[in-house]
């Protein structure tokens, strides 16, 4: 009697706790905090953030392509052994910003900046004056680059190295194709006096039926290669096309120049 008084007691006490409103709101409370997190992990802000350095990542490569052209060569022109040695300057920072987490994507990017630099450096300071040598020592940071990649490691700057030195291909291909090599010969070995002839001269070859059908092959190929990339999003494939894309603003400065020459 007793044991049957304390069993009907029993279950009908956690019958009650079941149906508790307080049990239901703390369910419900939970259920809704995992649709939360579950939702926020899948989406906005961690994926707005990534998105918006891929971005940075891209306006930086342009900047690192597009600025040297202006600031490294008047250095090189003058003192060449400091262009030189600042190269020693940007490899220090780039590991430096690649000891921290927060900065380790900007470290990788200068890192193949770097490359470039020091290849500006060479080239320009002491071998401008011959065009077949410029694309031996573009590519002196070629091997480095590429083990870099094989080794799954800054993969960024690398990447960055590949299109900048892409882009510098397809325009000494299309110095070739115009036949421009002698006007380059000639302006590394004139005053700045006889340069404004030599580029009027070098202009009327770009602006031949010729000089102007490979000039739209060429800069279709670019954007091609350039804007496929973006498709993934991805740091170091930004930062490719960012140093492919910067490369025909460049070029269109160069031709400016010409033309206002």
């Amino acid at each position: 009697m007793i044991n049957n008084t304390l069993s009907s007691y029993t279950a009908s006490t956690s019958s009650i706790d079941t149906k508790s409103p307080s049990t239901k709101v703390a369910q419900t409370s939970i259920k809704e905090l995992e649709s939360i997190l579950s939702s926020s992990a899948t989406f906005p802000l961690p994926l707005a953030i990534s998105s918006r350095q891929t971005w940075l990542v891209f306006a930086a490569a342009v900047f690192l392509v597009t600025v040297p052209v202006f600031v490294e060569a008047p250095i090189v022109r003058s003192l060449p052994s400091l262009s030189l040695a600042l190269t020693a300057f940007w490899v220090w920072l780039s590991f430096t910003l690649m000891s921290r987490t927060a900065t380790y994507v900007w470290g990788d990017l200068l890192l193949g900046f770097s490359w470039s630099w020091l290849a500006g450096a060479i080239y320009w300071g002491w071998l401008r004056w011959e065009p077949l040598w410029h694309l031996p020592v573009e590519s002196i940071g070629l091997p480095l680059a590429c083990w870099c990649l094989a080794k799954n490691w800054g993969k960024v700057g690398s990447w960055f190295y590949l299109g900048s030195l892409l882009g510098t291909v397809l325009t000494d291909v299309y110095f070739y194709l115009a036949d421009l090599m002698p006007y380059w010969r000639q302006i590394m070995r004139v005053d700045a006096d006889g340069a404004p002839q030599i580029l009027q001269n070098a202009l009327m070859q770009v602006q031949a039926p010729w000089g102007q059908a490979w000039a739209i092959i060429l800069a279709l190929v670019l954007l091609t290669v350039g804007i496929l990339p973006l498709g993934r999003n991805q740091r170091h494939w930004y930062a490719f096309s960012g140093a492919v894309l910067s490369t025909i603003l460049v070029d269109s400065l160069f031709l400016l120049a010409a033309i206002a020459a």
